[in-house]
């Protein structure tokens, strides 16, 4: 019987900070994260007022490659709209769960 080894739950996502420096984190997929979480855990400057819970849009990003991401939901959607910096890239980090299908993506803190 073979085991999963930490190695094997891990990906990585390059996170550009509002400084321009790219970042590459190692994020598990077994623990219930978000993108913002990640971000938090790394000390990377996303303020995130509302601790994830899709009230503020201060973990606002850029997917910056073509990676398929879960649906955008209604609320996402709305908070969205009202920044006046958002586009067709722009999602909420705390609405992103990391999981093995996020390998490899590339994303931009949005200056808030």
């Amino acid at each position: 019987m073979s085991s999963n080894t930490d190695k094997e739950l891990d990906i990585h996502i390059k996170v550009r900070d509002q400084d321009g420096i790219v970042h590459t984190l190692i994020c598990p997929t077994d623990m219930g994260l978000t993108l913002k979480d990640i971000c938090k855990v790394y000390e990377l400057l996303m303020e995130a007022v509302c601790g994830g819970m899709a009230m503020c849009a201060t973990c606002h990003c850029y997917i910056l490659n073509d990676i398929e991401l879960p649906e955008k939901g209604d609320i996402e959607e709305a908070l969205l709209s009202e920044l006046f910096t958002s586009n067709s890239t722009s999602r909420l980090a705390c609405q992103i769960q990391i999981t093995k299908a996020l390998d490899g993506l590339s994303i931009e803190i949005a200056s808030n």
